[in-house]
């Protein structure tokens, strides 16, 4: 199977480049032992309204990789256009039209980090949230704020936050 020869020897490879790429923004990346396809891990945005919790994410790879994209499922429940509330997402990078096959995990991850903390309205899953994005700012940063800390998990204890201004 082309995907499990490729994740297999370069998984490690991947998973190295990931971890050592400096994303403070991706984090706890678990690899299933017994499969190999399927990967975890959490995503700790940096910009509001989401810097208020993190997000577990499932990446899929199909049997077919690298030839089909990997799918994206948000494991957490997140406040978002762009994700649905089975957890969905639309990403351009992994959609069938723009799928590549020397597409390295990596840059997926950094599309999916940069969709989660500027969210993209033109391309909705949830119409009334990109409504609410685009027309009224203010109450979608709330709402969105306010969900995650609901909803979101805890972010991680070695992760600093902004220093706060000094006096």
């Amino acid at each position: 199977m082309i995907s499990t020869r490729r994740l297999s020897k370069s998984s490690f490879q991947e998973l190295e480049e990931i971890r050592q790429s400096g994303f403070r923004e991706f984090r706890n990346i678990e690899v299933d032992e017994s499969n190999i396809l399927v990967w975890q891990g959490l995503i700790v945005p940096e910009s509001p309204p989401y810097d208020k919790g993190a997000f577990r994410v499932a990446i899929n790879f199909p049997s077919e990789y690298p030839f089909k994209p990997p799918r994206i499922t948000f494991m957490t429940k997140i406040y978002h256009p762009n994700v649905d509330e089975k957890g969905h997402v639309c990403l351009g990078i992994i959609s069938v039209e723009n799928w590549k096959p020397a597409t390295r995990t990596l840059q997926v991850i950094q599309c999916l980090i940069s969709l989660v903390n500027v969210p993209q309205p033109e391309r909705p899953l949830r119409a009334e949230l990109a409504n609410e994005y685009t027309e009224n700012r203010t109450q979608f940063l709330k709402n969105a704020e306010e969900f995650t800390r609901r909803h979101g998990e805890t972010r991680p204890a070695d992760y600093a936050e902004a220093d706060p201004p000094s006096p």
